[in-house]
């Protein structure tokens, strides 16, 4: 399948409807549809080639203009905090010395404590024709047993593969490796499984329900080719496609000396 879209001309062009937009409220259909995905799809993709979640990004960008305003304006704090998007001024003051380090009532006397979070800039100069081999497959039911490690969207590149190497060595070769996210939209990682399709003490039963997936097969168990792979598949093939997300994980499940990619979609 051939990407049809710079999906790095695309995002420039979200990130400039963003920029626009920040003293509103901004709609995240909306703006998915400006690649044509989904909202739980877009924000994916976002989270992904960016290295941080949508939200966030949102965030920091209106924190980021409201120290500036604070200190070159005489603004009260409630009215900065109304015009980015805050309830009140007490949230927006707790987000605000999370951000900056200091209060918005000290902006004036500690200016140079301000921080700056400048605008995302996507470099637009890409491969446009990657091609992914890929077939649908529709599993039943799963019943799967396993142990986890907490970590994050820092630290699951190096997690992952010593916490699998450990359990390999506790419990035998794994069949499956499965990231649990923190949030409904899948944005921030949580927990690193690794599972076996045989009960054993000490591990979890985990329940992976019936569904459609998107199979794309890795030649490798390498975790640095599966991690590449699931990067190139979020910036290259997903926004070229017509597939939406379903709310379950993406697994990766290993069989002879091969990986099998596994991402879940809707009907």
């Amino acid at each position: 399948m051939y990407v049809k879209m710079n999906i790095y001309v695309e995002l420039n062009r979200i990130v400039e409807y963003i920029e626009n937009h920040l003293e509103e409220k901004i709609d995240y259909k909306e703006i998915s549809k400006m690649i044509g995905v989904n909202e739980y799809t877009f924000q994916k993709i976002f989270s992904v080639i960016s290295n941080i979640p949508l939200a966030e990004y949102i965030r920091n960008r209106r924190l980021s203009n409201a120290g500036q305003e604070l200190y070159i304006k005489n603004e009260k704090v409630i009215e900065v905090a109304m015009k980015y998007q805050y309830e009140n001024a007490t949230s927006f003051s707790r987000a605000f010395e999370k951000f900056h380090g200091i209060k918005p009532s000290e902006v004036k006397k500690n200016p140079e404590k301000l921080k700056m979070y400048t605008k995302l800039h996507f470099n637009e100069i890409k491969e446009q024709s990657k091609n992914i081999e890929y077939k649908i497959v529709e599993k039943e039911q799963m019943i799967l047993y396993g142990i986890y490690i907490n970590t994050n969207n820092q630290e699951i590149r190096k997690d992952a593969p010593k916490f699998y190497q450990e359990t390999e060595n506790k419990y035998g070769e794994p069949q499956y490796g499965m990231v649990e996210y923190k949030d409904q939209e899948r944005i921030y990682v949580k927990k690193y499984w690794v599972l076996y399709d045989k009960k054993m003490k000490g591990l979890e039963e985990k329940i992976i329900p019936k569904s459609k997936w998107i199979l794309i097969r890795i030649d490798s168990q390498e975790a640095e080719e599966i991690q590449e792979v699931s990067k190139i598949f979020y910036s290259d093939f997903l926004p070229s496609c017509q597939y939406n997300f379903r709310n379950l994980p993406e697994i990766e499940y290993y069989h002879n000396g091969i990986t099998d990619f596994l991402i879940p979609i809707q009907d």
